[in-house]
């Protein structure tokens, strides 16, 4: 039997990227010295759409890289299997306003891996998370997103994902961990 139940699905999805968007703006203007960092691969959807409906929003192109964290995760070396994604990243972020951006945020490890790796783009002057779900409970390290997208009650046996469809058929579900 599927558990399984939909958190969030069209049109609400689209409604939360474009809050999300405002308030970026709200807070970043017209994004001098700004840059957004998205953390690969889950993170790397939401911030490509993000980013797409800020220029059409009007804000001018700024810098935005994709950062691959694989070897910086504190896993790396646990006997888990991982593949590395691809690090695009051609800039620097020395004193720079970085939005850091990732889809799901959970116990807080893949951000803190994120802020290891970024050290050696150079020393931003401010980091801020952009998290499409906050999993507020559970938490292993002290990190809370500066944007949430949702946040999302979830307890320790469940998972969440997030489902990358064509802009129609994106989707949030919450679902029993198999054991």
């Amino acid at each position: 039997m599927d558990t399984s139940r939909i958190i969030l699905s069209q049109p609400q999805f689209n409604l939360v990227i474009e809050r999300l968007c405002h308030e970026l703006i709200e807070t970043y203007d017209d994004f001098r010295d700004t840059c957004m960092i998205s953390i690969q691969p889950r993170g790397t959807p939401l911030a490509d759409r993000i980013y797409r409906r800020l220029t059409e929003l009007g804000v001018p192109a700024f810098p935005y890289g994709k950062l691959d964290i694989t070897f910086y995760r504190d896993d790396f070396r646990r006997g888990k299997q991982l593949s590395a994604s691809t690090t695009e990243m051609n800039m620097l972020v020395e004193d720079m306003k970085v939005i850091l951006v990732d889809d799901v945020l959970y116990t807080g490890r893949s951000v803190q891996a994120a802020l290891t790796a970024l050290n050696h783009y150079g020393r931003p002057a401010h980091v801020e998370l952009l998290a499409l779900v906050d999993r507020r409970f559970n938490r292993h390290l002290p990190v809370q997103p500066d944007f949430i997208g949702i946040s999302i009650d979830a307890l320790e046996e469940e998972y969440v994902k997030v489902v990358w469809g064509t802009e129609g058929d994106d989707e949030i579900i919450l679902y029993p961990k198999k054991v």
